[in-house]
């Protein structure tokens, strides 16, 4: 380390001189100017030019925000539903707190550019003869004394190669990248709940499906007995009805147990406790329809809606500054320090009762440098560190992109094949009720045999599940597209990161400032979707 010091000067024996600030105001204002390290760029994005399924009628390429996409179903009690999970989440809730986090942290790079106070302080003390000064008691005639002393040491590393405006543009781009982070928390929670509902109507629908068919095979049964009892029939075909019952009434508590688990995975995404949601289910208990279409715009608008891709994009810009940062340190640091402050005591010129006049204050001032000449690659590796961390996220940015239209390329297929599936069963499942009203008319008229009365039941049960299955994945299908188009986020706007009692009980324990307003205060306006564009000067005020 190679470095320089300023000395030291009490005021009686001069004073900062104006051409001394002017040369000290000359020095400051060219740092602001360079800056070491890349300046980021956004990555090119493998987008392809047209979704596979852009060619089918039921896609169509309109541009939307999809900003509350579930409303598409109709369905009052999952826009509650949707409510309510925004409110109470505390996955979400804990993704704000890390926005308050990053937004705080910010604060205090955008700090580091300006002068720091080393060291603040005050002291009186009572002394022995042995520990004066000889310069303040020569002939040592007092066997003590007291001294005092008051003042301030500061230090200003001037941003010569702009090492503290790239950690201001890292903590800037790892803010608004825990904006977008907190956004892809809600578009998942919306698609969890949204799945999660859309789920348990489908298992309700089961097990009425289920209850329907134990109805008419009890049915069957008491025909396959007044006929034995009547001598028409034999115990087989009895003891074959109340198999085939026996078969379907053991589904309903397999359905029960999926549908509590189901309501049980609802609750937690709706913040609450184990208790009742009935209430919040109430009405009907159909499984939601979707739209025989749905727009789906050009996979290159994903680059600027899904938040997962510009929390991707984002950490890469915080970590493009980070090589600014660590290659800052392969250059001399220059830094204008001083000290500011009062000595008096009992011996000497200055008094203690004089400790606040001219003559007892004393000041120091000057530049300073210092250069780690010998640090053994240690350095240049760190640029190095920080460079394959870099390319890195470069990677998994493009990577997060291949991803997101693969979602979308996915949920489309399930969407446009499970609508196809959906029609097909509805032809299978009367077809199978028209099959099990001949067979029994049949029997009844002795042309056949109870086995296939038996078949007929089955065959009609299970058609009418698959169709309460598939209708169910056709809904969630549709709901995953939409989430894999990365809509729903934009309901968070005008809103704070955390609700009012989470405010007031961080603001309980801190003094959060301006950076956490009280509940009745307006709150800031929260940006969109944010991109590196929306970062602020590399330069600004300090946040208190």
């Amino acid at each position: 380390m190679i470095s320089a010091f300023p000395g030291v000067a009490p005021a009686a024996r001069g004073t900062v001189s104006v051409r001394c600030r002017i040369l000290a105001a000359a020095m400051v204002l060219p740092f602001a100017g360079c800056m070491v390290g890349p300046d980021f760029a956004t990555p090119a994005a493998p987008v392809a030019g047209k979704w596979l399924e852009s060619g089918d009628p039921s896609v169509r390429s309109d541009h939307q925000n999809y900003e509350a996409w579930w409303t598409v179903f109709h369905d009052p009690t999952l826009d509650r539903l949707v409510r309510i999970a925004y409110e109470q989440n505390l996955t979400l809730l804990a993704a704000g707190a890390r926005v308050l986090e990053a937004r705080a942290t910010l604060g205090m790079s955008i700090g580091e550019f300006y002068p720091q106070s080393q060291q603040i302080g005050a002291n009186l003390g009572y002394n022995q003869a042995s520990q004066v000064d000889a310069s303040s008691n020569p002939s040592h005639l007092l066997e003590n004394y007291w001294r005092g002393a008051m003042g301030v040491q500061v230090a200003w590393e001037l941003d010569f190669w702009g090492k503290f405006r790239r950690g201001v543009q890292s903590a800037d781009a790892a803010y608004l990248a825990s904006i977008a982070t907190y956004d892809d928390v809600l578009v998942t929670l919306l698609g969890d709940v949204a799945a999660s509902y859309i789920g348990i109507r489908t298992l309700q629908q089961q097990i009425a499906i289920a209850h329907e068919n134990v109805v008419k095979q009890r049915r069957a049964l008491g025909i396959a007995r007044d006929r034995f009892h009547g001598g028409t029939a034999t115990g087989l075909d009895v003891f074959q009805a109340e198999n085939v019952l026996a078969q379907t009434e053991s589904t309903i508590p397999q359905l029960t147990a999926q549908l509590q688990q189901g309501e049980n995975a609802l609750r937690v995404l709706l913040g609450m406790t184990p208790e009742s949601i009935d209430t919040l289910l109430a009405g009907s208990a159909a499984i939601p329809v979707p739209p025989p279409d749905v727009a789906v715009g050009i996979p290159a608008d994903l680059v600027r809606r899904r938040p997962d891709i510009r929390s991707a994009e984002l950490r890469a810009a915080a970590q493009s500054a980070q090589i600014g940062v660590a290659r800052a340190d392969l250059y001399p640091a220059f830094s204008l320090t001083g000290a500011f402050g009062t000595v008096a005591g009992s011996t000497g010129s200055n008094r203690l009762n004089e400790v606040f006049t001219v003559g007892a204050i004393q000041f120091a001032f000057g530049p300073q440098f210092s250069w780690p000449v010998f640090n053994y690659g240690q350095i240049t590796n760190n640029v190095r560190v920080q460079d394959a961390k870099l390319q890195a996220l470069l990677i998994e940015y493009r990577n997060t992109v291949l991803k997101a239209q693969q979602d979308v390329e996915n949920g489309l297929a399930a969407y446009l094949q499970g609508g196809r599936q959906v029609e097909l069963l509805r032809r299978s499942v009367a077809a199978a009720s028209s099959a099990l009203r001949i067979a029994i008319d049949q029997y009844l008229l002795g042309t056949r045999d109870f086995t296939t009365v038996l078949t007929a039941e089955q065959n009609l049960y299970q058609a009418q599940s698959n169709l309460a299955v598939a209708s169910g994945n056709y809904a969630s299908a549709l709901a995953s597209v939409y989430r894999a188009l990365g809509g729903g986020w934009q309901i968070r706007e005008g809103n704070e990161f955390v609700n009012g009692a989470t405010r007031e009980e961080m603001r309980g324990r801190t003094d959060w400032g301006r950076l956490l307003p009280p509940a009745d205060q307006t709150q800031p306006a929260s940006p969109g979707l944010p991109s590196p564009a929306d970062r602020g000067p590399d330069v600004r005020a300090p946040q208190w």
